[in-house]
């Protein structure tokens, strides 16, 4: 059991929250919610002791292991795959290290009586007690499976790891996490840089094989499978719910209700007292009424509701011009790079007004079919945009190609056209960039709020083709749903990469599916594709 007693986190006279307490218990799994800037990776950072709170202490058993997997994080670079994630064992490799270097000591000792002797006997014994209690295990077996499972292939795991990109560096480290078996695994946005497959495999390891979990998660469906109990950071103090991700929702909506009914009878009461004391002050028989009522409005502690976005931003797409009847045409289509085939004999037809999805591990060659379309690589065989084909493309490196010279207002102004010119504060509104935030340039943006903004810029150009890589990784719940119903609506074609299932879910009615360098087309939903591969997909992986 892990305890969070009266945590404060203030910074320039603002508090971010305050006496905040709760408990973490050995199989609980906690999805830690909140709107931007409310705290919850802050709070976890203290959970996972890399930050201090301003007041407060978070106790644990001496013995628990907390593993923490922050957004962004970098593995070294010197070892390959397998031994960077064979680290999970160092103090078991330590341990036996150890046990081995004493007993080569005892060998070649001869004071067999005296004291330094005994002290090594005595350390071999404590060793040997701590490491033959360890289960035994199939280090190797365990590391490749892990591995595999988070979509490394076999022959990945001899590579260096500064071979790979962040996103997959992220893998090595979950890995690493997964094979120590902590008694608490944080989670800071784990899905962001992994597939579906991996996606589904982390599920089922967190749900079926983690102690205690807490993660912070814009994917809707992940914090809905593997969650039993939802904390909200809110107005400066947390809400704790006995409920995943879903059902926290509804409850939170009943707790709104209440607190209007409450807030609205304190208001009263407090109006009241006012005109009673405003009406009697300097009254000689009524003055001790007077101060009595002062001194309760002075102590009362007066009721605040939730904050809640009510502003109901509907965002749609200009008409898609009419293209010919086949948006994008592949046929026979092979990619290679030296020796590694990403694909051969590909095809695909894709009619005016299709929405469809490409899906596969990372590497199979998603993003690469798109730059084929794209006519950005060449390629064997051919890949036809069809008559009057108008695109919008959303890369995963799209943020970096902003001028970094223009301000928030200035990047989507000029791709605006027409009535919409009006809305676009309210746009960006939708896509948390409110206020001043507008003024800013784009060189002092992160890397998310880059990859929101250059969302903004695309949802307002009139395009028929719309084709995007990995579009939500760095929305938040709110954004992610403006951005769905928008393409729910447009009139035009879709061509959709993405990991995250609840955003997918009833935007498409045909997948792609990339896998062992062919694309197979099938005619079902996202949702239909999934379940029909997850029992498959799970005992290729040997979890059960």
């Amino acid at each position: 059991m892990i305890s969070v007693d009266n945590l404060a986190v203030e910074f320039g006279g603002t508090t971010l929250f305050s006496e905040v307490s709760f408990v973490i218990n050995p199989n609980d799994k906690i999805a830690l919610m909140g709107k931007n800037g409310a705290g919850k990776s802050t709070m976890m950072k203290i959970i996972a002791g890399v930050q201090t709170p301003t007041r407060g202490h978070v106790r644990a058993p001496k013995e628990a292991v907390i593993a923490y997997l922050p957004q962004h994080l970098l593995t070294e670079d010197n070892c390959t795959v397998r031994e960077e994630a064979a680290k999970a064992f160092q103090h078991v490799f330590d341990m036996r290290d150890e046990m081995e270097r004493l007993n080569r000591e005892l060998e070649t000792r001869t004071d067999y009586e005296s004291d330094a002797y005994m002290e090594i006997i005595e350390k071999v014994t404590d060793l040997g007690e701590k490491y033959y209690l360890l289960e035994e295990v199939n280090y190797d077996a365990e590391v490749e499976k892990a591995l595999k499972g988070l979509g490394f292939r076999q022959e990945d795991f001899t590579r260096q790891t500064h071979e790979f990109s962040g996103g997959w560096r992220m893998r090595i480290e979950l890995a690493k996490i997964l094979l120590q078996k902590p008694d608490l695994i944080l989670l800071d946005e784990p899905t962001n840089h992994i597939d579906i497959e991996s996606v589904i495999w982390l599920e089922d390891f967190l749900i079926n094989k983690a102690n205690a979990v807490v993660v912070i998660s814009h994917d809707r469906a992940f914090i809905d499978n593997i969650t039993n109990r939802t904390i909200e950071v809110a107005m400066g103090r947390i809400f704790d719910y006995k409920a995943n991700y879903s059902h926290y929702l509804q409850l939170r909506e009943e707790r709104r209700v209440h607190q209007i009914k409450a807030y609205k009878e304190q208001q009263k009461i407090i109006a009241d007292n006012m005109a009673f004391i405003e009406r009697f002050k300097g009254t000689y028989s009524k003055t001790n009424q007077v101060a009595s009522r002062e001194r309760m409005l002075e102590k009362m502690e007066i009721i605040e509701i939730d904050e809640v976005d009510t502003s109901a931003l509907k965002l749609r797409f200009p008409p898609a011009p009419r293209s010919g009847q086949y948006a994008v045409t592949v046929k026979e289509v092979s990619k290679s790079y030296d020796e590694l085939v990403v694909f051969k004999g590909a095809n695909m037809s894709i009619e005016r007004g299709e929405k469809v999805s490409f899906v596969g591990r990372n590497g199979e060659g998603k993003s690469t079919m798109i730059k084929a379309i794209m006519g950005e690589i060449e390629v064997q065989g051919t890949c036809q945009l069809g008559h009057n084909v108008q695109v919008g493309y959303f890369a995963q490196n799209q943020a970096s190609l902003l001028d970094p010279e223009l301000t928030i207002f200035q990047t989507v102004d000029e791709v605006a056209k027409g009535d919409i010119r009006s809305q676009i504060k309210h746009i960006l509104g939708g896509f948390m960039f409110s206020g001043d935030d507008i003024d800013k340039k784009v060189s002092v943006l992160s890397g998310g709020e880059k990859t929101r903004l250059a969302m903004v810029r695309l949802l307002l150009e009139p395009v028929n083709l719309l084709i995007l890589d990995e579009p939500t990784n760095h929305l938040d719940l709110r954004s992610k749903d403006v951005l769905k119903e928008a393409l729910l609506a447009f009139d035009g074609t879709l061509i959709l990469v993405s990991h995250d299932r609840d955003f997918l879910q009833g935007l498409s009615r045909k997948v792609f599916e990339f896998k062992d360098q062919r694309v197979i087309e099938h005619f079902e939903t996202i949702d239909e594709f999934l379940e029909r591969n997850r029992i498959k997909s799970i005992a290729e992986m040997n979890l059960g």
